[in-house]
């Protein structure tokens, strides 16, 4: 199996279910409280690996009982921590709100994501190795940049997720073959407020996007053109935290396997979700076995 290389965030995530959002100054009940390992780049790492990708996650992590939490976990699922780092400070966290619909709402507090800004002989000689480097945006904008440009030059395919959504300058876009972005990140991206524009508009400057819709599935735009829509698969959501996590490690899983694109997207487009019927992050990415069940 080819390699895959996920460069990104790792938190422990602190999780609320309640209600409704609390307005401000307001205190309301929840209905209960867990801690459960993710991170946008932890959360791909896993979701890829349980799609059958053989994983290296290049993340960061502090000294802490939180960091030991998180390598744990990447290590439970077979990843390779080779170029996991452990860095001065605090491991990062993430404080999620869940309403009872299934949306939610999310804080993140950086803490060792955000202390390593350039690569490293060893991070390097991972991307150069990798079939495949996904990518988000919860670390330093210019390790991101620089993984993209070395990445490119290595002649590794290069996956982004443009979340936490930001200005992305068009030198950076261009270095990315496949973007990922949903509904509201692509729009924000594209700066206009039509979902199919925006992923037109994003496909003049990455190579292919794919732009996911919740309910109403996905779409892929090549060189400004819509050129297929994914249908979703209807299910009642519980928790939508980890659903483009989800959707994005199978889909490079089944692209780095051999899959077509829009084979790919519709297996990425099942496990994406099943993850929402279930509760947490890394908790409720669906293995290969269940994925192929739903298939």
């Amino acid at each position: 199996m080819p390699h895959i290389a996920v460069l990104g965030s790792a938190n422990l995530d602190f999780v609320v279910t309640q209600p409704r959002l609390a307005k401000p100054g307001e205190t309301i009940f929840g209905h209960d409280f867990v801690t459960v390992p993710g991170g946008k780049g932890l959360n791909q790492a896993v979701a890829a690996a349980r799609a059958g990708g053989d994983v290296t996650f290049l993340g960061a992590v502090g000294a802490d009982d939180a960091g030991r939490v998180l390598r744990e976990c990447l290590a439970g699922e077979g990843i390779d921590l080779a170029g996991l780092l452990e860095v001065p400070g605090p491991t990062g966290t993430a404080h999620i709100a869940v309403v009872d619909d299934g949306e939610n709402s999310i804080v993140v507090v950086p803490g060792a994501n955000a202390a390593v800004t350039e690569l490293d002989d060893t991070t390097r000689s991972h991307i150069a190795g990798a079939a495949a480097l996904v990518l988000q945006l919860e670390r330093p904008l210019e390790l991101v940049a620089e993984a993209l440009a070395f990445a490119r030059a290595s002649g590794v395919r290069t996956v982004l997720t443009p979340a936490p959504a930001r200005p992305l300058t068009a030198e950076l876009l261009a270095l990315v073959d496949i973007l990922v972005p949903n509904a509201g990140e692509a729009c924000e991206l594209a700066g206009v407020g039509d979902e199919l524009a925006a992923a037109r508009a994003l496909s003049l400057q990455a190579a292919t996007v794919i732009m996911t819709r919740g309910e109403h599935g996905s779409v892929i735009a090549r060189a400004g053109e819509i050129v297929a829509e994914v249908p979703a698969r209807k299910v009642t959501p519980v928790d939508t935290t980890a659903a483009g996590d989800t959707f994005v490690g199978a889909l490079v899983a089944r692209l780095v396997a051999g899959d077509e694109l829009e084979d790919a997207v519709g297996t990425a487009t099942v496990a994406a979700s099943i993850a929402v019927t279930r509760p947490g992050a890394t908790s409720s990415i669906p293995t290969w076995d269940e994925v192929a069940a739903a298939l």
